[in-house]
Parts: C-alpha cells; structure tokens; sequence
C-alpha cells in the first residue's frame, strides 16, 4: 500500500536559519520551542502552521517542544478546548513518530532554582533524538513561581499597585499620563499585593503594573498590567487563585521556566516583544533568556479563523458544532477527510515568511487532492440513482466484475463487484436530449459501464408526470474485459452499483462555507455565507462500502473523495465529502 504524502524532512526558513545559527554557536546546546494556545477554542488551520514549525524544528534540529495551555484566563477557558487542542495536536503530530525521533511523554523532572534551593521550575526529560512533548503543560502549573517572580518586581521598585479602573487605565496609556497610585512606597505595594491575593477587593477594584515608562513610543511598555484581580474557578487550578497573571507576564516566564530557547509568536505579537525581554531582565534570571521571534501567520481566503468569529458561527447555529466538516478547524478538517499529512505538507508548502499575505484554499485544496489521489481506495457510488434494466441479461444471474482498488498501485489488489440485470447509474449520466457532444448514456446511445459491458439505451419508462423511472437499455455481452467486443471504442465511461447488491448510505456532500474570498471585508461576514455549503443525498453503494474503515479515505470514482463520518454506524453509513476530484470554484471564477 502507497504511504501518505509528507513534507520533504528538512525544509528552510528564517527560523530554521536562525536555530541552525544558534546551535552551530553554540549558544544553545538543544533547540527549544513550545505550541503554547490558550484553552479558550478549537484549533484551526491557522494553528496548524505553528504546530508543524515548532514541532518540525524539535523533530529536524533534534531538540524539544511542548505542548502548553497558555491558561490565565479563568473566565474564558474550558476543559473541553484543553481535550480538543490535546486531541488535535496528538493527532497532527503523531504520524511523525519515526525511527529516529520519537514521541515523548512531558515527565517533569524538577532542578535546583536559583532562589534559596527551592525546586519551582521544570524542564522536560528528554531522551533520544528529539523529544515532541504532547502530554500537555500548563501556565497554570507555573502561576506560585509567577506570583514570586510578580512579588520580586515589588521589592525591587518595578511594579505598583494601581486603583485606577480599566477604562482610566487604558486612558492614561494612551496619553501617557503618570498614574497617582504610580509612587506607592514598596511596603505599601507589597501589603496591597498581598492583599489582592488574599481576595480582599472585588474584581476591577485593583492591579499591579509594571513600572517601566509611560512615555514610552511603544504602548505596550507603558506601564501594562500583569497582574488582574479575577474572582473565577479555574479549569485547572480550581479556586486557589483570584489573582491572574497578565498573558505577557506569564508567556515569557513560562517559556524562562520550560528552558525555552526560541520562542515563536505570529507577528502580531512583535510590538509585545520589548515587553518580553523587559520583563525577563527585570528580574536578573541567572540562566540563558529565551528569545522571541516572529513570523507571519496564516491566511486563507474563503474562510475566517478568528476564534470571536468561528464561536458566533458555533453559537448561532450556523454551524453544527466546532467540528463541523465546513469549519477551518483542525477537528473539522479531520471530521471531513483531511488527512495529519496532507496538513503537514501543506504547512510546509506555504513556508514560512516574515510578511503577512493571503493563501488561496485552492492550494490547501490542491495537496488534499494529490495525496487522495495517491492513497484513496477506489469504490462505486451513485449519489442521485437513476434505475437501469438489461434486458437482454438474465434475471437472478450474478457476473462478477474484477475493479481496481488503486490504479497506480496495483499491490493494492482488485475487488469483485456484482454485476445483474438491474442496477442503479448517475441522474446526471443521463439526458433525454443530449447535446452533440454529450458522450455519457441517451437514447439510442451507448456507454461502458467501468470494469463491465457496454450497453446501449433502448427505452424510456415515464411515470404520469413525465419523470423517469428507468431506463430500458441492451449489453454487448462480450465486451466485458477478456470478451470478444472488448477493444470496441466508446468515447463514454460512467460508474453503476448492482441495485439488488447496492447499500444506502447518507452522504454529506461539503463545500465552501463562504461564497466571496475575502468573506469579513465588509465586515458582515455571515452574510457571505453559502447556502449550499452542504447537501445530503441517500446514496447507492457497492457492497464492499458496508465494511468501510474509519482510518481510510475513498474516491467515489468520477465523483469525489470521501471519508466515513463518526456518526456513521453499521446500520446507517454516513460519508461526508472531504473534496471533489476538480477545483470547480476556479471554473465559477473564470465565469465571473
């Protein structure tokens, strides 16, 4: 059997550069890096470029990478993002397994701190090549060693206790105006900060800030919160806590913690750099600073990928659920078909680059395509049936008919499939009154029925309404392969299932969720959204279809590729199609 199309192993980019620099410097003895999403959604494609960079640098440069919650959020994360973002990455990830570089487990294995002996930062245990940590970490994990590192900032002067409320304190950032809580004496700060932690005040009451410069050209620097007063249960910690660090304070400590040597963010994230590095000199760390690096994120058109976004969809039932096969999520992406390989070559055709841009999905459309060309079992399905009697084929007689599985790959063996006097072929391969150039099945023409006879169609039955109930039509009985008539030239091809043979099945035939490229431009992005994004038929299938496998994906020949749905059981099969054979939105755009 054909294995999965998968990216070359050592591709080239500014980051791949930059950690091959580093470790031939000997700067870093081992590549470090992190996926570090924050519980408060499912994945989508987006994140899948990030995942196969800071993996991909683990797996090439034979270093590490963790998965971390970046959780201090109570109010907004959620077990279940936490279970979905885990069962994603596992998911991408675990087809790189290899001989050479190995999944591991994240086993903590706690150092020596530099702080009076205590034991409060982890690294990794690593063995092997590479270590791809999918056992997931958490911020939260870290959140006594950053209330210390906070206090720290306190006793040295660099962080105060602030009474301004959020509306003042996004005021007073933006004018550069000095606080008046910003003089505090250090005794008062720590008792207030104290205070906060012990649940004193109510939520928005106070915060502690950095003390940095309110003058400064980069916002960012101006005196941010890193620490908010937020009385919530938290997924992981419960309620231990009802102060919550800042997403800056705690993403760079967090990565000081786990011995992250290259931190890569999306460039959004490039402005919060200064902040990054000031807040790790500020507390004098005695070992090596992780380094922040930036790259551009992804961008599809005919999609959206902001989480707010993808929620309301989800929320507003314009969708069925995060997984819904239409959603650019990594769990819908996979529900519909999509493959961890064809993602990961994708991630790495794109490349990685320091400019934002926009990704055509015909090139995420295109490698599906090449790898479900390569990989999908062939089988026989027609979605709207049209019945066909033989006429001249006896009644109760059953020819078998030897299909191919995988055309280019003949170790993939053949099937038989059942061949009688009735059977079942496509609406669509049918006209009553064709066009000249129209070289499937009309009256008085003829067709080949794929790895069977040639028939040709004798006659029309009508009901009342004029609509076809079948067509009547002869077989060359010797044009079957190895027959007589077998080299005779039809121009026409179509597929057929037996109909005493055929099984039902629902398939769920998928497209675009949105109708424009650029479907937010406007800023009413569900207004683009396209009403025939899904259609379902009841299908017939050839038999073979009943033992259908979850892990394998199918080319409905002539028609699409296809995968089994998780709904789907052996009593009600369902298929939903993962992508058609062509690119039929590059015909509706020419048109236009």
């Amino acid at each position: 059997m054909t294995t999965p199309l998968d990216p070359p192993p050592a591709p080239s980019d500014f980051i791949r550069d930059i950690v091959a620099r580093d470790l031939q410097a000997g700067t870093y003895e081992r590549s470090r890096t992190r996926f570090p999403p924050e519980p408060n959604g499912y994945l989508h494609i987006g994140h899948a470029k990030s995942i196969c960079l800071n993996f991909g640098i683990a797996r090439e440069f034979g270093g590490v990478c963790n998965l971390r919650m970046d959780d201090t959020n109570p109010t907004k994360e959620d077990v279940e993002y936490v279970d979905s973002i885990t069962e994603d990455v596992r998911w991408l990830i675990d087809g790189w397994a290899d001989q050479t570089m190995g999944l591991k487990p994240a086993g903590r294995t706690p150092e020596p701190s530099e702080h009076e002996g205590r034991r409060d930062f982890y690294l990794p245990a690593v063995t092997g090549a590479s270590a791809l940590n999918l056992e997931p970490l958490y911020a939260s994990d870290y959140f006594d060693q950053l209330h210390e590192y906070a206090t720290r900032l306190v006793e040295t002067g660099q962080a105060y206790v602030d009474d301004l409320s959020p509306e003042e304190t996004d005021s007073y950032r933006q004018e550069g105006k000095n606080s008046p809580f910003r003089e505090r004496s250090v005794e008062e700060n720590l008792d207030l900060f104290r205070r906060m932690r012990a649940g004193e005040f109510p939520d928005g009451a106070r915060t502690l800030r950095a003390k940095i410069d309110m003058q400064a050209p980069n916002v960012w620097l101006r005196d941010p919160v890193i620490y908010r007063i937020r009385h919530a249960t938290h997924h992981h910690t419960g309620a231990k806590w009802c102060i919550y660090p800042m997403y800056d304070f705690a993403h760079c400590l967090s990565d000081y913690i786990e011995g992250i040597t290259h931190s890569v963010c999306t460039l959004e994230f490039e402005v919060h750099r200064p902040l990054y590095d000031w807040i790790l000199k500020a507390l004098n760390l005695p070992r090596a600073l992780p380094h922040q690096f930036e790259f551009a994120r992804l961008n599809l058109n005919y999609t959206v990928m902001s989480k707010r976004k993808l929620m309301q969809l989800v929320n507003e039932g314009l969708v069925n659920g995060w997984d819904d096969p239409r959603m650019p999520t990594i769990s819908g992406l996979r529900r519909r078909g999509v493959t961890a390989s064809a993602l990961r070559a994708f991630a790495y055709h794109i490349g990685i680059t320091k400019y934002d841009g926009m990704t055509d999905v015909s090139v995420l459309e295109h490698v599906i395509r090449e790898e479900l060309n390569r990989t999908a079992l062939r089988r026989l399905a027609v979605l709207r049936p049209i019945k066909v009697i033989i006429t001249n084929f006896p009644e109760g007689k059953v020819e078998e008919c030897q299909a191919i599985n995988l055309p280019e790959h003949p170790e993939a063996g053949v099937r038989n499939l059942p061949f009688t006097r009735e059977l079942y072929i496509e609406h669509d391969d049918f006209m009553e009154d064709a066009p000249p150039k129209f070289f499937r099945l009309r009256p008085g023409g003829e067709v080949r029925l794929k790895y069977a006879f040639i028939i040709k169609c004798e006659g029309i039955v009508k009901d009342a309404n004029g609509a076809i109930l079948e067509l009547h039509c002869t077989a060359d009985l010797g044009s079957k392969t190895g027959g007589p008539t077998a080299s005779r030239k039809i121009k026409g091809t179509i597929h057929w299932v037996s109909a005493p043979h055929a099984i039902d099945a629902e398939v769920r035939l998928y497209d675009r969720l949105f109708t424009v490229p650029e479907p937010d431009a406007d800023g009413n992005f569900k207004q683009h959204l396209n009403p025939h994004s899904l259609e379902v038929v009841t299908a017939k299938c050839e038999p073979s279809l009943r033992e259908a496998d979850p892990k394998s994906r199918y080319q409905f020949e002539r028609l699409a590729y296809f995968a089994l749905d998780k709904e789907s059981t052996p009593e009600k099969l369902v298929f939903n199609r993962t992508i058609t054979l062509k690119d039929a939105w590059a015909k509706e755009v020419k048109k236009g």
